[in-house]
């Protein structure tokens, strides 16, 4: 089920309603597919200029913020490739909760991991209008078989993918959850140098919660430990734009395993005892 922001829904019959939801919460295709090319520079493999092999279309699809790709579950019908915007990745379980796995921008890979099984293991949801590359299972070894680039291009994607899971996990092993916090905002400020924009200045499209859900730890953990970074002097909140204030900083900062007392101890000047966790973020941290 697609999940979208209750904001500006229009307040009328529930007709109404449901048709702005359909409206809204869709994957439709785009006005033209997308040349080869552009997918492999996107994937971050430049291609042959002499190479035929660049002649064929990818069909290119839009999605709605809030609207959802891949269901968990369904049958694998594609291999998508994000081309703008961002998606998570989530798992439900029995009783509903929604475990978020992982984040997804532009040049990563969705669905991949449905070819073993022959259906997906889990659901991805755009957390703003987005446009992915729609790559069909029944084409898609011909297409590799055909085209060496492209083959190549996915290997390396995929590759960088799993060397991120362990990067991910390894934001696991820290016991503080401030810990937590400043080694995913660290992995997050890599990933958009990588992509060639700010790594100090970060616009979050994820929430609190799905922050939290990745983390391991309650929503309102993540509010108290941005509240933290904010106070010892990491960074600068204001809603979804943050802005790391001291990154070499954070970056010594989120070494820690076991906790973070000695790092703050040190960060405000040796015998200085540890500043404890603030209790309520400050103003402009939403939770």
């Amino acid at each position: 089920m697609a999940v979208v922001s209750l904001l500006n829904v229009p307040d009328e019959h529930p007709a109404v309603r449901d048709a702005w939801f359909v409206r809204r919460c869709t994957v439709t295709p785009a006005s033209a597919p997308g040349p080869l090319s552009d997918l492999l520079r996107l994937l971050g493999v430049q291609p042959s200029e002499t190479a035929g092999e660049l002649d064929f279309l990818i069909p290119l699809w839009r999605v709605r913020s809030g609207a959802t790709l891949l269901h968990e579950g369904a049958p694998a019908e594609c291999v998508h490739v994000v081309r703008s915007g961002t998606f998570k990745s989530l798992k439900t379980s029995e009783d509903g909760y929604e475990q978020v796995l992982g984040f997804a921008g532009p040049g990563e890979v969705l669905g991949f991991e449905a070819l073993c099984r022959g259906q997906q293991p889990m659901s991805a949801v755009a957390l703003e209008d987005s446009t992915v590359y729609a790559l069909p299972v029944r084409s898609l070894d011909g297409w590799r078989q055909g085209s060496p680039a492209l083959d190549h291009a996915l290997q390396f994607a995929l590759s960088r993918q799993l060397a991120r899971v362990g990067e991910i996990t390894e934001m696991m092993a820290a016991v503080a959850a401030e810990v937590r916090l400043a080694r995913f905002l660290v992995w997050l400020s890599a990933h958009m140098l990588e992509c060639g924009q700010s790594p100090r200045r970060l616009r979050l499209r994820m929430s609190r919660r799905d922050i939290a859900s990745l983390l391991g730890v309650a929503h309102e953990t993540v509010s108290r430990s941005f509240g933290s970074l904010v106070e010892w002097g990491y960074l600068r909140v204001d809603n979804r734009e943050v802005e790391i204030l001291d990154l070499d900083g954070l970056k010594a900062f989120k070494r820690s395993t076991r906790g973070f007392a000695d790092q703050v101890s040190r960060r405000h000047g040796a015998g200085t005892a540890a500043s404890p966790p603030a209790r309520h973020a400050p103003v402009g941290v939403a939770a």
